[in-house]
């Protein structure tokens, strides 16, 4: 494995993840449109974006360098519940979410200028019903307006709200580690 691993994510998260499987990296984050060709399948559209959050990065460090890209989505019936951009949004977003499953997919790139891999991990939550007290509770104390579909699983709307999961947890925190521990084996 190349110690020159790039992490092209701002993501507090990630940058997390990546420390605790004790990964030497660095963050490089630039600005990268997140918009994604109408028409698109849903399961692609996180993928198509960390590839497009990879190229730029790509373009600014050394050959040998691996980056790492991601992108989370949350999905309920083929609809995209992005991350909210105010109160009301995220207690609707929440409200939706409530006594549902849904998917949550995050989209991985992993390579340099001469390999890349590129992958979609899906893992499904559902949720308990939850009560407007809850909900608005959860909002006004962890504001969770960075973040996919409005919550963290690892705060405290996962350990009262989860009803229960299918998949990787970290996937849902926003990047499926140990796939991508996996993937930098080949460089």
């Amino acid at each position: 494995m190349s110690n020159n691993i790039v992490l092209a994510s701002q993501s507090p998260r990630r940058k997390q993840l990546l420390e605790m499987a004790e990964v030497d990296f660095v963050v490089m984050v630039s600005d990268t449109d997140e918009s994604f060709p109408e028409g698109m399948p849903v399961s692609e559209v996180p993928v198509f974006v960390a590839e497009q959050k990879a190229k730029v990065i790509l373009a600014q460090v050394e050959e040998n360098s691996i980056v790492i890209a991601a992108d989370t989505i949350v999905v309920i019936e083929d609809e995209i519940i992005g991350k909210p951009k105010d109160v009301e949004e995220a207690v609707s977003h929440l409200s939706k979410l409530s006594g549902k499953k849904h998917h949550v997919i995050t989209g991985v790139f992993v390579g340099n200028n001469k390999r890349q891999e590129t992958y979609a991990e899906i893992t499904e939550v559902e949720f308990h019903t939850l009560t407007k007290e809850q909900i608005e509770f959860y909002v006004d104390k962890y504001k969770p307006y960075d973040k996919a579909g409005a919550y963290a699983i690892q705060e405290w709307i996962g350990v009262v709200g989860i009803k229960k999961i299918n998949g990787d947890y970290y996937n849902v925190m926003g990047l499926p580690i140990s796939r991508v521990l996996n993937s930098l084996k080949a460089y």
